[in-house]
């Protein structure tokens, strides 16, 4: 079996590009495509990936937050980043570093037109988020003139683009209801063209709009789960290859007796002799405690070792009777073949709950 030394997070930027390139290959020539990062590239890592795809001309990144943009232009990324979530605390913050914020109701847009007049600026790009059903974030469509009484003979802000975001566009089950919000953003772009008597860019489409919708790709689409390589359906997912592979290794062997307990609270009493590996990974990695009591599992030896009882802070412990291993063998936790949506969907979650949670004390290992 492979040797490990630690909990390391391999990822595989190989991988990355051919998510990208299948991607891309459903789209217009003309249409942008917007790399997601926002979350440590859904707990990658957001450096070297946004720097690995601005290479491969990628048009735009999107983060949630502010201080996740100034992080990409501290490491070089020179692309547009559209926050999508800014708060007006930090709108000095993103003109300064030329980031591009969304702006979601009459509030936000005030400030920013404040701040934005303030610092003297001159055509400074913003993107208005309207709110077509997944009643988030955005404006609605009886907005329209009301930024357009405030925007009106301004030359400090533009609108670079308009977008709304898809409540279900992976369920075909709701197919009705996201063709009508595509029906609602296409009427609130009409609405906002002869409002304002421009056309800015439009976007409307995640990673499941991409695969699902092409009549809704419009000028942009933007994609997070499908570059990290997952589909979000069983007929989807054969076509991309998850990029992160978490590994680990067995720090110790116990062999527990009937009637011998493992970990915190008891919480694992054992019906018969069996033999357990410790694993030096628990919550304050990623591991939350609902994948403990048999739910959750790792794979030593190519088989499923279930975690025993109670995941810990800092480790799990795994039954391992039945799989030859010895302490210091390698455990993975997910790769491209044991997906992480495998090991989420069995603790009743998703994928994006667990490779976002990674947390950032896991080793990153960039394989190019």
């Amino acid at each position: 079996m492979p040797k490990a030394q630690e909990t390391v997070l391999e990822i595989d930027l190989s991988a990355l590009k051919q998510n990208f390139e299948y991607l891309k290959s459903k789209l217009r020539k003309e249409t942008k495509f917007l790399a997601v990062v926002k979350a440590f590239a859904y707990g990658n890592d957001a450096d070297d990936l946004a720097l690995f795809l601005q290479d491969l001309n990628v048009d735009y990144f999107a983060v949630a937050y502010t201080s996740e943009g100034v992080a990409l232009r501290n490491a070089g990324v020179t692309k547009p980043i559209l926050v999508l979530h800014p708060l007006p605390v930090s709108f000095h913050t993103i003109i300064e570093r030329c980031l591009e914020p969304s702006i979601y109701n009459t509030k936000v847009l005030k400030e920013f037109l404040d701040v934005a007049t303030y610092k003297n600026q001159k055509n400074y790009p913003i993107h208005l988020k309207f709110n077509t059903g997944l009643n988030r974030l955005g404006f609605a469509e009886d907005d329209i003139e009301s930024i357009y009484s405030k925007l009106q003979g301004s030359e400090t802000i533009y609108v670079k683009s308009i977008f709304s975001h898809l409540a279900a566009s992976e369920d075909l089950n709701e197919k009705e209801f996201t063709e009508h919000q595509i029906i609602a953003f296409k009427k609130i772009a009409d609405a906002f063209t002869k409002v304002f008597d421009y056309k800015p860019m439009l976007h409307l489409c995640n990673t499941s709009g991409i695969l699902n919708h092409p009549e809704a790709h419009l000028d942009m689409v933007r994609s997070g789960i499908g570059l990290y390589g997952f589909g979000n359906s069983e007929k989807e997912n054969i076509n991309f290859k998850p990029i992160a592979k978490l590994k680990s290794v067995i720090s110790q062997i116990h062999h527990i007796e009937k009637g011998d307990t493992v970990g915190y609270n008891r919480a694992y009493k054992s019906a018969a002799s069996i033999i357990t590996a410790t694993i030096p990974i628990g919550h304050a990695d990623g591991i939350g405690r609902q994948y403990g009591q048999g739910k959750g599992f790792v794979i030593i030896d190519g088989k499923k070792a279930p975690i025993v009882g109670n995941v810990c802070m800092d480790m799990i412990m795994v039954n391992i009777t039945g799989i030859e291993c010895e302490e210091g063998d390698e455990v993975i936790i997910f790769d491209a073949s044991h997906t992480a949506e495998n090991l989420a969907s069995a603790a009743n979650t998703i994928s994006y709950e667990l490779i976002t949670a990674i947390s950032q004390r896991v080793k990153r290992v960039i394989k190019k």
